[in-house]
């Protein structure tokens, strides 16, 4: 199941799984806090079940393309979990002051 939640309603406090799913280099040069590098090349079914299975799985990229294909994946390989693409991605996320690191 997808559905898409605006970045700046995501509740950051949450101990959620949140995969960036751009590249390492993107990635590293600012990244949602909390977000792990999960370049969408690499996403498989081997590594969705490494999430327990009643958790959410949030996806976002820089802006908004790469994210929706990336839980089209998922949901491919797990139609019943659910998968949540934080629209806006990366970039909405800056541009309205929430947190952000840097590095790998």
């Amino acid at each position: 199941m997808i559905r898409e939640l605006l970045v700046t309603e995501f509740d950051l406090s949450r101990d959620a799984t949140i995969w960036d799913v751009r590249d390492a280099k993107s990635y590293a040069e600012g990244h949602l806090k909390g977000a792990v590098n999960r370049p969408i090349d690499g996403l498989s079914a081997e590594v969705l079940a490494a999430v327990p299975s009643g958790e959410p799985v949030y996806v976002l990229c820089g802006g908004g393309t790469k994210a929706p294909r990336a839980a089209a994946l998922l949901d491919g390989f797990d139609a019943g979990r659910e998968v949540v693409v934080l629209t806006g991605g990366t970039r909405k996320a800056k541009a309205e002051g929430l947190p952000i690191e840097t590095g790998a």
